[in-house]
């Protein structure tokens, strides 16, 4: 299988797990989890020849750093970067003293004054990974690397959610907590 393949898998399981899983007959429980069975016939259909195997190197090599998805129990999920109307429920957690948010400079400027806001997506990602946060924030554009003070922001009742060893959520986080890194 080459990488090229696997990338298109990736991209074709985010869009099926992330944002338009009605398009491929596929219905996500409450914390986005779907049979793995099903999710390769829908695969399948616009792959003819994919794999279980692939969906399992897909997990495993494709940016295994982002930790895009989880496999349990015979059933896959992206872990974040959802943008369902109906809401992935998040399990809250003590976040690390500081956490890093990779944007564009354009973007930055906004952030440090109205605060970092979910968008298009149903939370704002942040990383204790400098390099993570900063690749972020080069996709689209020059990055900006914001610091995040989530030991405080916790303490004054901002949620945080543990997606997975390289991202945490929040719904929000209000612009005192936030400067450049």
């Amino acid at each position: 299988m080459t990488d090229r393949r696997l990338i298109q898998i990736s991209k074709l399981l985010s869009l099926m797990l992330r944002h338009q899983p009605e398009q491929f007959s596929l219905t996500l429980d409450a914390e986005g989890f779907a049979p793995i069975e099903d999710v390769l016939t829908a695969l399948q259909s616009r792959l003819p020849g994919a794999s279980a195997d692939d969906i399992l190197a897909v997990v495993a090599t494709i940016e295994p750093d982002k930790r895009r998805f989880s496999i349990e129990d015979g059933e896959i999920r992206a872990n974040y970067g959802h943008s369902l109307e109906e809401r992935i429920k998040q399990q809250v957690a003590t976040p690390p003293a500081l956490l890093l948010h990779g944007t564009t400079e354009s973007a930055a400027l906004r952030i440090l004054k109205e605060g970092l806001t979910p968008m298009r997506r149903q939370y704002v990602h942040m990383t204790v990974n400098r390099e993570l946060a900063l690749r972020v924030g080069a996709r689209r554009g020059k990055p900006a690397l914001l610091m995040i003070d989530a030991a405080a922001a916790h303490d004054t009742g901002v949620a945080f959610y543990r997606a997975n060893d390289s991202f945490w959520l929040a719904d929000s986080v209000p612009a005192k907590f936030i400067r450049y890194a």
